[in-house]
């Protein structure tokens, strides 16, 4: 498969109304091409900023500054994780507000591939983060010109206690001590972790709880749930009936749209995908969802990603034993799709 055609070379200066922005957005709207191709380019290195290559496509640029683009730099694929990606770090945490299009672990599942494996992910991004971290310390405690070797002793532990999807942004916490890692797993089971996100959907959805009881096989290869099923599902299902998990979600609207719902998600229970086939089954799958759609009938809203998005997190800290909690917004991607949709329904706002 051959790769897109970029356009050719060019450079720019942020204007006033694009500062503060991402990268990504700022050089879609520059050169007009897709979100994926400008997010490539930049993670590649073809893109700089006021003479800096940046790599990270979820930075904001400044009114006023300088981007270049140039398709036949040298290409760079190693992907790099922005410092201000890292929320909140100390010794037993980390907290990371994650880019979209980035997996949280390597992918393992059937039909996985040789380049899944390859794959850079969201936590080997951040142990490269903190093995940086200790080196700038050790080098500042008079180690300073002698480069350290990278043994596998140097790679710093990190624990995986939950995840996000991959085209899922926002926050996500990682523990750095067993006993951390303990701790946060014994919240998660106990549903006292506090996780709200937010997600643009088909439709018109009002207030609800949702609760059912999901699988991993619904009978047709998908996730799903038990009271969704058809009997004829149920019959092919069989055996992954008995393994089903219950799942509670509390959704809110935000504010309607056109043609959509901008709405508030907390989980009670946090299972696999848990959000999209709530939503989905209910009529009202995401925007920008691939797998969850089918059986949906109406004109699906197109957007770069599928909109969903961690904006809080909260949890009792491990150390401390106090309560913790952050919120971040969504990225541009997903406040751009929001503002379309909003513009679009004059009359829609806010509830």
């Amino acid at each position: 498969m051959t790769e897109p055609k970029a356009p050719t070379a060019g450079s720019w200066v942020v204007t006033p109304e694009q500062g503060g922005h991402m990268l990504d957005a700022v050089l879609r709207a520059n050169l007009g091409a897709s979100w994926g191709d400008c997010r490539r380019w930049i993670t590649e290195g073809k893109v700089s900023v006021d003479g800096q290559v940046l790599r990270s496509a979820t930075r904001n640029v400044r009114a006023g500054s300088a981007i270049a683009f140039d398709p036949r730099a040298r290409r760079r694929d190693r992907p790099y994780l922005e410092p201000s990606a890292l929320v909140h770090l100390d010794a037993h945490v980390v907290v990371v507000d994650k880019p979209a299009g980035l997996s949280t672990i390597p992918y393992e599942g059937i039909g996985a591939t040789a380049a899944d494996a390859r794959a850079e992910t969201l936590d080997a991004l951040v142990r490269d983060h903190l093995t940086r971290l200790a080196r700038t310390a050790r080098a500042a405690g008079g180690t300073a010109g002698r480069a350290p070797v990278r043994t596998n002793a140097e790679r710093p532990n990190l624990g995986i206690v939950h995840r996000l999807d991959k085209e899922t942004s926002g926050l996500i916490v990682f523990t750095r001590t067993w006993l951390a890692k303990q701790a946060l797993t014994a919240e998660f089971r106990a549903h006292t972790v506090e996780r709200r996100y937010l997600a643009l959907v088909h439709g018109r959805l009002t207030a609800r709880t949702i609760t059912s009881h999901l699988v991993e096989n619904r009978g047709d290869g998908l996730r799903g749930s038990i009271e969704a099923m058809t009997p004829g599902m149920r019959k092919k299902a069989k055996g992954s009936l008995a393994g089903a998990q219950r799942a509670v979600t509390h959704v809110e609207p935000v504010e309607h749209l056109e043609g959509a719902t901008l709405v508030s998600c907390r989980l009670e229970t946090g299972r696999t995908h848990q959000i999209r086939i709530h939503l989905s089954e209910a009529g009202h799958p995401l925007i920008g969802e691939r797998v969850y759609i089918r059986g949906f009938v109406g004109e699906q809203i197109p957007a770069p990603r599928m909109m969903l998005h961690a904006a809080e997190l909260g949890f009792v800290h491990p150390a401390t034993e106090e309560p913790v909690h952050w919120e971040r917004s969504p990225p541009d991607d997903f406040a751009e799709t929001l503002a379309r949709l909003s513009a679009a329904a004059p009359s829609a706002g806010q509830l």
